[in-house]
C-alpha cells in the first residue's frame, strides 16, 4: 500500500525527501479505510474496549499527534524556501504525547529533540497558551520565539517546565537526576520548591543515546542512590526506535541491557499505539511518583522521514526497508483507532488533518514576518548578565552576627579574631561565612564531608551545617556537576568540589554544554548559578605529576559566559568568594574558583618565618569587585609584572632581585581574575610603564597569557618591551622533574635579563 506515491498530493510536499510518502500514506490509509466502526464511545468511556485511554484523552493525544506531524511537514517545506532553519523532526514519536499527558506541567522536563507532540500534549495544560506559533516561532529563528529567543530550536517553555536542551548527546541525563534530587534535598533542609513537593523528572533520550557514557553515569548515580533507598524520582523515557541516524540498534539490546536492573525500575510501553500504550505508561508515571524512585520507561518509537532534512534515507536503507518503516507509522495506527471506535468518520479526519496542515503553514508564514536577532548586543545579551550594584551589594551583605557564632563555634573563634591565616584557612572560614548567609547553600563532592577533603578546605563545615547541606557524592565529576545544575533548578545554591583541575576535563561539558548554555538557550528564563570549586595549578613538591598539578585552564577560558576567578591569598580569596556568590545568587553565573594547592599552606614569602605570605581574614561586610586587580608596589613604572596564582609569590621574590640587578622598581599586578580578564586595566598598568613582562604558569598554548598579551597590543602598547613567560606545552611529570616544565623565579629573573640585554 506504501511504496508510492498516489496522486493527487500537495504540490509543495513534492520532492520533500521521503515526507511526501508518509503525508499521502496517511491520506490513503484513511481514505481506503474499509472497516466497520463501533458506536462511539462517550468522553469517559473507554476509546476501544479493554483500553485505559478514555475517548476525550484520545482525541486530545491524536491531535497533539498531528500538530506533530504537521510541524515537521512544514519544516521539510519551508527549510527549503529559507523559512525554516531546523529539520530534525518528531515523526514516529508522537507516541511520547502519552507522557506529557500523564505527568502534570510543574514536572520539570527535560526533553531532546524529537519531543514535538509531547509539547503539543503538555500546552493543555494552561490556557491561553499556543503549541502551534511557539513552535513555528522556534523554527523560524524568531527573536519572538518564546523559548531562546530566536537562538535555537529548542523545546522549552518556562511556564511549562520544560527546561530547553541543546543538541549534544545524552548530557540532559545528569543534570535530571540531579534535579531529581533537588526536588527532595530541598524538602528535606526546608526550602521553598519552585515546583511542588511530590514532582517528578521527565528524561527522554533515544535508544542510541543510552549507550552514551554521559547516560550511563546518570543510570548508575541513579541505581546508586536507589540501593541505599534514598529518593530519587526521575522518570528516564528512552524512546526507541531502532536506529541512531544510520546506526541500527541490535534488536532487544534496550531491553537486554535496562529491564533487569535491580535498581533502575523497568516499565515497557508501545509508544506506537495509544490505546494499547496508555495504561503501561500510566503505570510508569505512578510508580516513580509513588515509590519516589528512579523509573526507566522503554517506548517503543519508530522514526520515519529520516534523521532529519538532509537525511537522504533512500541512498542507504533499501526502499523495502523504508516501506517497512513507514508502515509502523503511530499515526496511521491513530486513524485506525480514530475510525473504529466511531470517533471519526473518513471525513471528518481529513478534513482536521488538512486543517491542522493549515494552520501549521499559517503560523510558520506569520513567524518567518516576525523580528530575528539582527545585532550581536541582542544575541549575546542572555548570555553573561551582570548587574555589578546589585551583586557589588550583595556580596556585601554580612550574615547575621548569630549565625556566624553558630557558625564558627563561639565570638572567640570568629575567624577575624584569630589574626593572620594562611590561603586554606582563610578559604575554610569563608565557606563558613558564606553557608550562614545562604541557607541554601550546598556542599558537595568527593570526600568533603568528614573528611573535610583531601586539603581539608572543608572541615568542619560538616559538622557545623549537617549532612543534608554537606555531603559526599560518589566518584563521578559528571555526575557532582549534573547535581550541582539540579540544584540550581530548584532554587539552592550549589558549590560542587572537582577534587582536581585535571578531573576537571572528565566532565567539562557538564559546563560547556549545558550549565554556562542555559541561560543564553533559554532567554535568561532559566540559569544555572552555582560556584564550582577545584583545587588547581602546580608548584606541589613531593606530589602530583600531571593529575595533581594540572597548569591548563584553557578549557574554561573559552567556555562563554563563565566567570573564572584565581586567588593567591587568604584575604583575597575570602573577599572573592563573595563576589562568586552573589554573581550566582543575584544574575545566575555559573562561577570557578580555582583555588592553587601549592598556596594552600603558604606561610612566609621571601624568608623562611617572615609569614609574609600570610593575611588578616577581611571583615564579612568586604568584597572584591569582579574584575578587580590587587597591584604591589603601585608607584613603579620600570617594568610590570602581570601574573595571577602561584605567579603571584615568586614574581614578588624575583621583583627583589631584578631591582637588585637593574635597578628597576618592579610593579606586581595580581589579576585575580581570569575569565573575563580586567582588559582596562591591563592596558593601564602597561600604558604606565617602560618594561611588560607576562608570569603565566599555564601552557605556552592558549593560555591566559595570550589574552594578556592581546589586551596589550590591541590596546596600543605593542611596542613595549615584553617578554613571556610560561609553562611548556606538556603534561606535568612526577617529582622533581615537574618544574622543568613550570616557569619558576630563575625564568622570571631571566626574562627581565633579556629584556635589559635587548636594551630595554
Amino acid at each position: 500500500m506504501f511504496n508510492t506515491v498516489p496522486d493527487p498530493i500537495p504540490a509543495r510536499m513534492r520532492g520533500v525527501n521521503r515526507a511526501e510518502v508518509c503525508d499521502a500514506n496517511f491520506q490513503e490509509f484513511v481514505r481506503g479505510w474499509r472497516g466497520t466502526p463501533r458506536p462511539a464511545p462517550r468522553d469517559d468511556e473507554p476509546v476501544l474496549p479493554g483500553s485505559a485511554l478514555d475517548a476525550r484523552g484520545f482525541r486530545e493525544l491524536f491531535e497533539s499527534q498531528l500538530v506533530s506531524r504537521h510541524l515537521d511537514l512544514m519544516a521539510r517545506v519551508l527549510r527549503v524556501q529559507n523559512k525554516v532553519f531546523y529539520t530534525i523532526g518528531s515523526s514516529g514519536h508522537e507516541g511520547n504525547a502519552m507522557v506529557a499527558r500523564l505527568a502534570r506541567h510543574t514536572d520539570p522536563a527535560f526533553l531532546h529533540y524529537r519531543s514535538g507532540a509531547f509539547m503539543a500534549e503538555r500546552f493543555r495544560k494552561l490556557p491561553g497558551m499556543d503549541p502551534v506559533m511557539d513552535s513555528a516561532l522556534s523554527f523560524a529563528a524568531s527573536a519572538e520565539d518564546p523559548a531562546s529567543g530566536g537562538r535555537h530550536k529548542v523545546w522549552g517553555s518556562k511556564p511549562l517546565w520544560v527546561l530547553p536542551q541543546t543538541s549534544t548527546i545524552a548530557s540532559h541525563l545528569p543534570k535530571a537526576f540531579g534535579t531529581a534530587i533537588a526536588i527532595e534535598q530541598g524538602r528535606r533542609i526546608g526550602h521553598a520548591l519552585p515546583v511542588p513537593e511530590d514532582s517528578i523528572v521527565l528524561c527522554s533520550f533515544g535508544d542510541a543515546s543510552s549507550n552514551h557514557a554521559t547516560a550511563q553515569t546518570a543510570f548508575n548515580a541513579a541505581a546508586w542512590t536507589a540501593y541505599q533507598k534514598l529518593p530519587a524520582p526521575v522518570l528516564f523515557v528512552c524512546e526507541d526506535n531502532g536506529i541512531g541516524i544510520s546506526v541500527k540498534t541490535p534488536d532487544g539490546w534496550v531491553a537486554r541491557n535496562f529491564a533487569h536492573r535491580r535498581d533502575l525500575d523497568y516499565f515497557q510501553a508501545d509508544g506506537l499505539d495509544l490505546a494499547a500504550g496508555y495504561a503501561d505508561v500510566q503505570r510508569a508515571v505512578e510508580h516513580c511518583r509513588r515509590t519516589r524512585r528512579p523509573t526507566f520507561l522503554h517506548l517503543r518509537t519508530t522514526r520515519i522521514m529520516g534523521h532529519a532534512g538532509t537525511d537522504f534515507e533512500i541512498e542507504w536503507r533499501s526502499l523495502a526497508e523504508l516501506c517497512a518503516v513507514e508502515a509502523t507509522d503511530p499515526l496511521l495506527r491513530s486513524a485506525a483507532i480514530a475510525l473504529e471506535s466511531g470517533l471519526y468518520t473518513r471525513e471528518q479526519l481529513l478534513d482536521q488533518y488538512e486543517t491542522i496542515r493549515a494552520r501549521c503553514f499559517a503560523a510558520a508564514e506569520e513567524a518567518d514576518r516576525r523580528p530575528k536577532l539582527t545585532s550581536l548586543a541582542e544575541v549575546v545579551a542572555p548570555l553573561a548578565p551582570y548587574t555589578p550594584d546589585a551583586v557589588r551589594a550583595e556580596a556585601r551583605r554580612a550574615p547575621g552576627p548569630a549565625a556566624r557564632v553558630q557558625a564558627f563555634g563561639s565570638e572567640a573563634k570568629l575567624p577575624e579574631r584569630l589574626g593572620r591565616r594562611h590561603l586554606a584557612l582563610q578559604i575554610n572560614a569563608a565557606l563558613h561565612d558564606l553557608f550562614a548567609k545562604y541557607p541554601e547553600a550546598l556542599l558537595f563532592g568527593e570526600d568533603v564531608a568528614q573528611k573535610g577533603g583531601v586539603y581539608t578546605i572543608t572541615k568542619g563545615l560538616y559538622r557545623a551545617f549537617g549532612p543534608r547541606r554537606v555531603f559526599n557524592t560518589l566518584l563521578d565529576e559528571t555526575i557532582i556537576l549534573g547535581l550541582a545544575q539540579g540544584y540550581a533548578n530548584m532554587g539552592l545554591l550549589p558549590l560542587p568540589e572537582i577534587q582536581y583541575l585535571a578531573y576537571f576535563h572528565n566532565a567539562c561539558d557538564q559546563i560547556r554544554g549545558e550549565a554556562a548554555s542555559l541561560q543564553f538557550f533559554s532567554n535568561g528564563q532559566y540559569r544555572n548559578p552555582m560556584v564550582m570549586r577545584i583545587a588547581s595549578l602546580g608548584y606541589q613538591r613531593g606530589f602530583g605529576g600531571h593529575f595533581h598539578n594540572d597548569n591548563s585552564i584553557t578549557a574554561l577560558r573559552d567556555i562563554p559566559g563563565l566567570v573564572v576567578g584565581c586567588p593567591s591569598r587568604g584575604d583575597d580569596a575570602a573577599t572573592m568568594l563573595r563576589t562568586l556568590m552573589a554573581l550566582a545568587k543575584v544574575d545566575g553565573r555559573v562561577c570557578a574558583f580555582l583555588e592553587p594547592i601549592a598556596l594552600y599552606m603558604t606561610k612566609d614569602l621571601h624568608e623562611p618565618g617572615d609569614g609574609g605570605w600570610l593575611t588578616e581574614y577581611p571583615a564579612p561586610d568586604v568584597a572584591m569587585d569582579l574584575g578587580e586587580e590587587r597591584v604591589y608596589d603601585a608607584d613603579a613604572t620600570d617594568l610590570v609584572v602581570f601574573t595571577f596564582g602561584n605567579g603571584v609569590p615568586m614574581s614578588l621574590r624575583a621583583a627583589r632581585t631584578i631591582q637588585a640587578r637593574h635597578g628597576w622598581r618592579v610593579r606586581v599586578v595580581d589579576l585575580r581574575w581570569l575569565v573575563p580578564l580586567n582588559e582596562a586595566a591591563i592596558v593601564r598598568h602597561a600604558s604606565e610603564c617602560a618594561r611588560i613582562l607576562v608570569v603565566d604558569e599555564g601552557r605556552r598554548s592558549a593560555g591566559v597569557g595570550e589574552g594578556i598579551i592581546t589586551a596589550i597590543a590591541e590596546g596600543g602598547y605593542r611596542a613595549r618591551p615584553f617578554r613571556r613567560v610560561v609553562g611548556a606545552d606538556t603534561f606535568t611529570p612526577l617529582a622533581g622533574a615537574a618544574f622543568l616544565v613550570i616557569p619558576s623565579e630563575a625564568d622570571i629573573v631571566a626574562a627581565a635579563d633579556a629584556l635589559a640585554a635587548d636594551g630595554g
